[in-house]
């Protein structure tokens, strides 16, 4: 990965964070969590990047990470370094705005992760490739990518109305995925606007 150094500090720097929060100190999620009341009436405008450096656990670190080793590099190579940094982070804080948006009057409300950043990767990497296989845990076939991209996030706004459903608030942040996915997108078309139509050729609409 020497060609793509963003992406392995961002890989770095999210396992070391997480690996010590979780078997070092947990203190270190309730100080770095997104927590719409403290963002908003304490001015802990940090929280909206730390957030994305924890997870619940190394089951949610592992599904994350390998999701950023797999679609990572391609998008910083095509990008750029800096770009993808954008990228990146932008989508983080397109993630946790329309989360603080929906959650803004929840005070019970907390959430961690590198989900939204994630997210935003992905979309824009469907811009360039849509069509490109991903294979899915032991799942044999390949899923084409904008099949995968658009089943994520319909599975997050199920699990963010199930969880209204059920009262539950927290946790993994599913409303960061849909954030951060349209915030991939739009970034993504900022950065390199000559994806468009080749993604529109891709789908066999230019």
């Amino acid at each position: 990965m020497a060609e793509t150094p963003i992406t392995l500090i961002l890989l770095l720097l999210n396992v070391l964070v997480s690996g010590y929060a979780l078997l070092g100190n947990q203190d270190v999620i309730q100080r770095f969590s997104f927590r719409p009341t403290l963002i908003l009436g304490s001015r802990q405008y940090y929280r909206l990047i730390t957030a994305g450096f924890v997870h619940v656990g190394f089951g949610h670190l592992l599904f994350n990470m390998i999701t950023l080793y797999f679609f990572g590099p391609p998008m910083e190579m095509i990008l750029g370094s800096v770009p993808f940094l954008g990228l990146y982070f932008g989508s983080e804080l397109a993630a946790h705005g329309l989360s603080l948006v929906l959650q803004r009057n929840n005070p019970h409300y907390a959430a961690i992760g590198a989900s939204g950043a994630i997210s935003g990767v992905l979309f824009g990497y469907c811009l360039f490739r849509p069509f490109d296989s991903i294979y899915v845990m032991l799942i044999p076939i390949g899923i084409p990518a904008i099949l995968f991209a658009v089943g994520y996030v319909v599975l997050s706004m199920y699990a963010m109305q199930h969880g209204r459903d059920r009262g539950v608030s927290g946790g993994i942040a599913h409303e960061a995925h849909l954030g951060g996915a349209v915030g991939g997108l739009i970034l993504t078309i900022l950065l390199e606007p000559r994806v468009v139509p080749h993604f529109l050729e891709q789908i066999g609409i230019g």
